[in-house]
């Protein structure tokens, strides 16, 4: 069939807006406060063989990108031909989708008459999937909780509720873990109805044809983004806490041609603890760099993932053999972007910092509540760091309102954390501070999943490393990616890691150093210190505002 480039247009534009329509429902529908708040989530489009034809425009890649590569297993497991309507199929397998069994998979046909036109899909974080809490503790997968393979959810219209009732026996959240399952199979099935709208509006029997050409498109665009890149081979190495060991990620990105791959070899070995990655989330995270780098305006499909190849040999940190305990995979995989923006450094027209990279987790227990938070963002030439930015990860935190609604936990600040970010010509995002205490109860316990710790995010070209993290219970060091007992009276610091600066603090603009201390984003010892800015306070005040510093210039 052949199709005009109007048709093609309308097509792929139509198909977004039918996204974000399953997305809201999805998050609007939702009951835990993981994807009703902080939207950690996907929502894709696949045509009939499982290939990635959109996304919406929100959503972490991990989900996204791991989905996209995961329908793959989902096809393989039950053909479109093989599927009737009203089936609804469920994984939570890590090395067929997002790399964590806490992250649940739910995939719904679409059906024109009697056949298969295409998949709605989306993966959410569920709330509790049994087990331990989410920790890096368990020895193996077994211990994470319960492991889903490619299962009906529903067969024919008629909700498989010997699955239902098996799930709800072995979570902590029933109602929250099998309420965001129906979530997800509603704004599938939204999205399906908007899709065969879309088709007969545009006279489509189906997706093939306008399909294929959405991903060509995206693939040439993509290709001639890399053809513009020299040829060579580019490395970085980058490092995360772990658990309690240093993991070492090694970075080979050999660019030819049109096509490029981001080769892993060297990486630690997979690890006896629950930090270990699968390919399928190395691939997310690595290519989702590669995109944001060199094409970030290139439509996100399977098209634009074909020139790129991801490798990481098989048993190390990153290509994680089964049983390998994987359920804290994010605090290693989310450092993947930094490394890849760093190999890439040179054939970039901007040099980036690095960032805090993995997202912060906290688990409170007994209430099973989930908090994300994010530390701050690498500066880049020409432009600040983000404050308490979710990247790479694009997961919000949850309203302290909404937390303390949740649990009878109080969270007695949560602020920006003062000289965080790393000093420089642009300095870095900074990471933030809460404290925590309970409200009411006998005891509580917390799984706090952090990293940066102890490797500080990078500055670049002469600028200096961000802050570390740490977490502190009434003054003392609380371990990470373990679950830890909390006294009654108990007040638990989060101070998240900054982002690292770009360039000699020294050349920074005077002015720009006072803004930063007005904001109390840098203190007046570390402006004259770092910065070689001398700023003085005016006037005494618990609130003070821009008018009451001023600059020694003969300082």
């Amino acid at each position: 069939m052949t199709l005009d480039p109007v048709t093609v247009g309308i097509a792929a534009g139509r198909l977004t807006s039918i996204l974000d329509e399953q997305q809201a429902t999805l998050v609007r529908t939702a009951f835990s406060t993981i994807v009703r708040e902080s939207e950690d989530l996907a929502c894709g489009v696949f045509d009939r063989a499982g290939r990635m034809l959109g996304q919406s425009h929100s959503g972490t890649p991990g989900h996204i990108n791991a989905m996209a590569t995961g329908l793959e297993h989902v096809v393989n497991a039950y053909p479109a031909d093989t599927l009737d309507p009203g089936d609804v199929l469920i994984t939570n397998d890590p090395w067929m989708t997002a790399g964590q069994i806490n992250d649940l998979t739910v995939v719904t046909p679409v059906f024109r008459g009697e056949r298969t036109v295409g998949f709605f899909a989306s993966t959410c974080h569920a709330p509790d999937i049994g087990g331990r809490l989410l920790s890096a503790e368990a020895s193996d997968v077994f211990e994470e909780g319960l492991r889903l393979p490619i299962l009906k959810l529903a067969r024919g219209g008629e909700m498989n509720e010997d699955l239902l009732a098996l799930i709800r026996a072995n979570v902590r959240t029933p109602r929250e873990t099998v309420g965001d399952l129906y979530a997800q199979m509603a704004a599938n099935d939204v999205g399906a109805r908007s899709l065969l709208r879309c088709l007969d509006d545009l006279g489509l029997e189906d997706l093939e044809a306008v399909g294929a050409e959405i991903r060509r498109r995206s693939e040439d665009a993509m290709r001639a983004a890399i053809a513009k890149l020299p040829d060579g081979r580019y490395e970085a190495t980058g490092y995360s806490d772990g658990f309690g060991e240093r993991i070492v990620l090694q970075l080979a990105a050999i660019i030819d041609g049109d096509e490029i791959t981001l080769d892993f070899a060297g990486s630690s070995p997979q690890s006896e603890h629950g930090i270990n990655v699968v390919l399928n989330y190395t691939h997310a995270y690595a290519s989702f760099a590669l995109k944001a780098a060199v094409a970030p305006g290139v439509p996100h499909n399977d098209g634009s993932f074909t020139p790129v190849h991801v490798t990481a040999p098989e048993g190390s940190i990153l290509n994680c053999r089964p049983p390998a305990p994987v359920a804290s995979r994010h605090a290693v995989g989310h450092f993947l972007p930094g490394v890849v923006l760093a190999a890439l450094a040179p054939v970039l027209e901007r040099h980036a910092a690095g960032s805090s990279d993995a997202l912060w987790i906290t688990v409170w227990s007994p209430f099973n509540l989930t908090l994300f938070q994010s530390g701050g963002a690498g500066a880049w030439s020409g432009r600040d760091g983000r404050n308490s930015s979710g990247f790479p990860s694009a997961v919000a935190s949850v309203p302290t309102e909404v937390f303390e609604l949740s649990a009878p936990v109080v969270q007695r600040e949560r602020s920006l954390r003062t000289d965080s970010g790393g000093a420089g010509r642009w300095r870095g995002g900074l990471g933030q501070t809460s404290i925590m205490s309970l409200r009411e109860g006998d005891a509580w316990r917390v799984s706090a999943l952090g990293d940066r710790t102890t490797v500080p995010a990078p500055g670049a070209d002469g600028g200096h490393d961000g802050a570390v993290g740490e977490i502190t219970v009434d003054g003392s060091a609380l371990p990470t990616k373990r679950l830890t007992s909390l006294a009654p009276d108990a007040h638990v610091r989060l101070d998240l890691p900054g982002g690292g600066g770009v360039g000699d603090p020294r050349e920074r603009d005077p002015q720009a150093v006072l803004r930063d201390v007005v904001d109390g984003y840098v203190s007046v010892e570390a402006a004259k210190t770092l910065y070689g800015v001398t700023v003085r306070q005016t006037r005494e005040g618990r609130v003070l505002g821009p008018e009451d510093f001023e600059i020694e210039e003969n300082a």
